[in-house]
């Protein structure tokens, strides 16, 4: 009998992966173009949209903040949900450990960025319904920069998997789809623009200007974003 996401017995875990401010330098690329206090304000804003997203698909799928830091005080900076380490290693090496710890409690995992506030309830909800269909095996979310906003399992990829593939460049989706172990049990997600640069910013805007609901913390970074974009020499 297939299990729906829905059932009861079916459980699904979101990992949102965080920096902790003060304890990591975060969004160096962005902070670059538009200094480190307004890099921060979106890390914290666009935290906080995801996270709304994320109580929005509860009892559906079960939401945890994958933080980057180890020490209790960096975990105690991220509320309303529970908090995992990522362990240590490179990008590839963290998803894995963050991906087997859940899988030791949930069906299937869905991880995610704090950097796609333009997301929305229904597409993790596709995410998490299409896991609970065999013989899907994954889920992913290609990104408009060759890189993908999410990625979503219900069964273990192989450590060497993950350490194949090279992070942060504009073949990373594809590489990662290719080496994945059963490539046509892949379902793939709309493709969104995650922030990375400061160039990303008009295009996030303008998804979030378009969401037909867009939540309370949606609309706070929106608003934000107008200001950031309206002082800046090159909007």
């Amino acid at each position: 009998m297939v299990r729906h996401a829905a059932d009861e017995d079916m459980t699904t875990a979101l990992a949102i992966f965080v920096k902790t401010p003060g304890h990591s330098p975060l969004k160096t690329r962005l902070a670059a173009a538009i200094g480190e206090d307004a890099a921060l304000d979106f890390h914290r804003l666009a935290s906080a949209a995801v996270a709304a997203v994320a109580k929005a698909t509860r009892p559906l799928i079960t939401p945890y903040w994958a933080v980057a830091e180890a020490d209790d005080a960096a975990h105690a900076a991220w509320p309303d949900f529970p908090t995992i380490w990522q362990g240590e290693g490179g990008l590839g090496t963290r998803m894995h450990h963050v991906l087997e710890t859940l899988l030791g409690r949930h069906d299937s995992v869905l991880l995610v960025g704090a950097d796609v506030p333009q997301l929305t309830s229904g597409q993790l909800a596709q995410a998490a319904q299409a896991l609970a269909e065999p013989p899907v095996a994954c889920v992913l979310g290609p990104a408009t920069d060759g890189g993908f906003w999410l990625f979503g399992a219900n069964t273990p990829v192989p450590l060497a998997t993950w350490q194949s593939v090279r992070y942060s460049r504009g073949d990373t989706c594809l590489a990662l789809r290719k080496a994945l172990p059963a490539t046509e049990n892949i379902v793939e997600l709309p493709v969104l623009t995650d922030v990375d640069n400061a160039d990303d910013l008009p295009r996030v805007l303008d998804a979030l200007g378009r969401l037909p609901e867009a939540l309370p913390a949606q609309r706070a970074l929106a608003k934000w974003m107008q200001r950031q974009l309206a002082g800046s020499p090159t909007a």
